[in-house]
């Protein structure tokens, strides 16, 4: 054999045997989040990034529609099966340490005190006892999406500065057919979607009024300017007519049919509106108070490590966390989802900040509040069961919104009691 054969198959051989030594030390680790198409794409995008930079670790993500994704995880984990990093809302935190599904994460690799320097301050509400349980890639708020081909249709220049401005501009986008019946909202609305919280921590404090005191365990918009925040939302439908409940059954789909002018939504719907064929839309920050008052809500989601990841997992969970809640993590989120970075080094850029697209939700942070849940789900049960009292039982105002008061008053005594 040749000097350079032998090189050649000696060269070889340790190539594979290289292949072989890193394939029977390589770690497994799963990731679960819940189904929504660009955050399955970005997902996709960190880890061949991860896994490229560290190819002893192999991240396998299933994903599950969000109705179902909170029962999959809480059978899963107890059982020792499922994901060794999970995606959970940020107002489910406390079920899941209850539960016992997530564990703290470790103070040498997510130093607290950088944490608090780094992020948000929003992102604190992740903090028990001196240490993150989980922490997010990026964070939300809200801004008021418009078509901008209706807009031009019915010579509107441009988007509502102000609550007035906004009615305005809504009765001139809606359209009925002979009959008086809406074929095209001005304004979409529905508790079920995003408007609970913009009624919640948007026209609540807009109208001067608090939602809640002790820590978001007290609720307290029983007051002249909780009447006034839901007084302006049901006028929308019964006073002004730009609206109908129930239109297209979801807002979102209203919007994205074309047959909406307005929608107020997150900054996560960037990336499933981009892919709407034919739909021309722009967004602008929430409408103001004629005074110039404005208000926004800021959410998350955020990963954890659960219980189950232990020994070479745990490690290599760690490692995937520190990866995914990095500067470079978060643009890539922003470029592919259109959530906002959870670093203000990230998405306070230059760029970021003026982006026609991202800057009225990164702008919209410095303004917004994040509620604090016992339970969402419930919580919001209680501002569409509050709406529909008034249109189906014709229920006065101000009673419906003591009923709401009373209920969700019993949710958070509830958890917190």
């Amino acid at each position: 054999m040749s000097r350079m054969l032998r090189r050649t198959v000696l060269a070889g051989l340790s190539a594979a045997t290289l292949l072989l030594s890193n394939a029977a030390n390589a770690v497994e680790i799963e990731y679960w989040q819940y189904f929504f198409d660009a955050r399955v794409k970005a997902m996709e995008q960190l880890i061949e990034n991860f896994e490229a930079a560290n190819p002893d670790i192999t991240v396998t993500m299933t994903h599950f529609p969000y109705a179902d994704y909170r029962t999959k995880v809480a059978a899963a984990i107890p059982a020792g099966e499922g994901p060794d990093v999970v995606q959970l809302f940020y107002g489910w935190l406390n079920d899941y340490i209850d539960a016992e599904l997530i564990q703290p994460l470790p103070n040498d690799s997510f130093d607290p005190a950088t944490i608090d320097a780094e992020f948000f301050p929003m992102v604190g509400a992740m903090k028990r006892d001196g240490s993150y349980f989980a922490l997010p890639t990026a964070v939300r708020s809200l801004a008021l999406f418009y078509n901008t081909r209706l807009f031009d249709e019915a010579g509107v220049d441009g988007p509502p500065e102000t609550l007035d401005e906004l009615i305005e501009v809504a009765k001139a986008l809606t359209k009925k057919d002979g009959a008086g019946n809406i074929t095209q909202v001005g304004i979409t609305t529905g508790m079920t979607a995003q408007d609970h919280h913009w009624f919640r921590e948007g026209l609540i404090r807009q109208f001067g009024g608090e939602p809640y005191t002790d820590d978001y365990q007290t609720v307290n918009y029983t007051s002249e300017a909780g009447q006034a925040a839901l007084k302006f939302y049901t006028d929308l439908e019964k006073v002004h007519g730009v609206t109908a409940s129930g239109f297209m059954d979801e807002p979102q789909a209203a919007f994205k049919a074309g047959r909406a002018g307005m929608h107020i939504d997150g900054s996560f719907r960037i990336g499933s509106l981009n892919g709407v064929r034919g739909l021309k839309w722009g967004v602008t920050e929430l409408p103001a108070t004629a005074d110039g008052m404005r208000s926004n809500y800021s959410s998350y989601w955020v990963n954890g490590i659960t219980s189950k990841a232990e020994g070479e997992k745990y490690d290599a969970s760690v490692k995937f966390l520190q990866y995914i809640t990095s500067d470079e993590a978060m643009q890539i989120w922003l470029d592919v989802v259109g959530e906002l970075p959870a670093k203000p080094s990230v998405g306070l850029t230059e760029a970021n900040a003026n982006d026609e697209t991202f800057g009225p939700f990164i702008r919209g942070l410095a303004y917004a509040h994040t509620t604090k849940f016992a339970n969402e789900s419930a919580q919001r049960q209680v501002f569409v069961d509050m709406v529909a009292r008034t249109d189906l039982e014709g229920q006065s105002l101000s009673d419906s919104l003591a009923q709401a008061a009373a209920d969700e008053q019993k949710i958070l005594d509830d958890y917190y009691k």
